[in-house]
């Protein structure tokens, strides 16, 4: 049975509290759907009456304007974790966090360095959500969603889902496709995690990269690792009502990157080297924690009720009583000033509802 906050889709549904920034405005009608035929009836309603749609999972990529959504919100509440061996099926709806830490106390590696990210399974696809040197396309092996332009439910090997850093097929697309389930491969490595990928990661568990530690391990020092850069939902701070990293790491063409260094030497000296990972196409990526703590906006920086955490300066945060446009000016800020001290423009992570950078 589909569950609405007003039946007549009159009255105005709050969203902010669906969302890990707690911001934004009512949309006219929502609707919590708790099976996979309860997403597609309110889907195939939505479009059937022309009804504008906002999906929500865990509400940890989104921001919402401060006037909200005129349509319909579709809460995805779905349930299910089916592991078999080493293969998974995950309800969209079901939160990944606590997924991760099934899988790993089912003794399987591959996404264990995943654990902490706020969320639902349903999202993980869509961004090609990543972190600690592990992303979901890696695992993933078919996602199952309903296709709104052929009005039926698809399933999509993973090579036709369009990974990338952070994007996807269904990122691209994102009025096409609602994500029902996603199934993953993971791997059996008799307790232990998959090689440690990240230096970080690596460097506090004092291994070398490409070595395997507890599965359980690697997911308990990822979790404390994000918790100090205030990454862990936590109502009690503020640090945390954020949606996590803001902007991505920026891709840079090698005549881009050339560029980008020359104004680096510039502004912070000759021997001062900006952070370098080789990516895909002959692209090189760099850090956008980096580029906003050098271009000025340390942790903490604003004096209103958006600023940046006081752990992380990736993160933008809601110290209370902020609104989406308070986030907003602080975002273009931060992007404005990243561009003029060294040209290279940065792009929002969120989804952006009704607003935009």
């Amino acid at each position: 049975m589909l569950e609405t906050s007003d039946p007549a889709g009159t009255a105005g549904a709050a969203l902010a509290d669906l969302t890990t920034f707690r911001l934004g405005g009512p949309a006219d009608r929502l609707i919590t759907a708790s099976s996979d035929a309860e997403v597609i009836a309110a889907v195939q309603e939505a479009d059937g009456t022309g009804t504008p749609l906002l999906i929500i999972g865990g509400g940890s990529n989104l921001l919402i304007a401060d006037e909200g959504f005129r349509g319909t919100a579709l809460r995805i509440a779905t349930t299910g974790f089916d592991l078999d061996g080493t293969r998974l099926e995950l309800a969209a709806g079901e939160n990944w966090s606590a997924a991760v830490a099934r899988t790993v106390e089912a003794g399987l590696a591959g996404i264990e360095c995943l654990a902490g990210i706020p969320g639902s399974a349903g999202a993980t696809p869509i961004q090609n959500v990543g972190a600690y040197g592990q992303e979901v396309s890696s695992v993933i092996t078919e996602v199952i969603a309903y296709d709104r332009a052929e009005h039926r439910t698809v399933t999509l090997p993973a090579a036709e889902c369009g990974f990338g850093y952070r994007h996807s097929r269904f990122k691209a697309d994102p009025e096409r496709f609602v994500v029902l389930r996603v199934r993953c491969a993971l791997e059996d490595a008799g307790g232990l995690s998959a090689p440690i990928a990240y230096a970080e990661t690596a460097r506090t568990l004092g291994v070398a990269a490409g070595e395997r530690v507890a599965a359980a391990t690697a997911r308990e020092t990822v979790l404390k690792l994000r918790a100090g850069k205030g990454m862990v939902l936590d109502p009690e701070d503020h640090d945390t009502w954020s949606a996590g990293s803001f902007f991505t790491n920026p891709l840079l063409t090698a005549r881009e990157f050339a560029a980008f260094r020359e104004r680096a030497a510039r502004r912070l000296g000759p021997g001062v080297e900006p952070p370098a990972f080789p990516a895909a196409d002959g692209h090189t990526k760099t850090s956008a924690a980096w580029l906003i703590d050098k271009a000025g906006f340390t942790k903490g920086y604003g004096s209103g009720p958006a600023r940046i955490s006081g752990k992380h300066t990736l993160a933008l945060t809601n110290r209370g009583g902020a609104t989406t446009a308070d986030l907003l000016a602080l975002a273009r800020e931060v992007r404005d000033g990243v561009r003029d001290a060294f040209g290279v423009t940065l792009v929002n992570e969120p989804v952006t509802v009704g607003v935009s950078l």
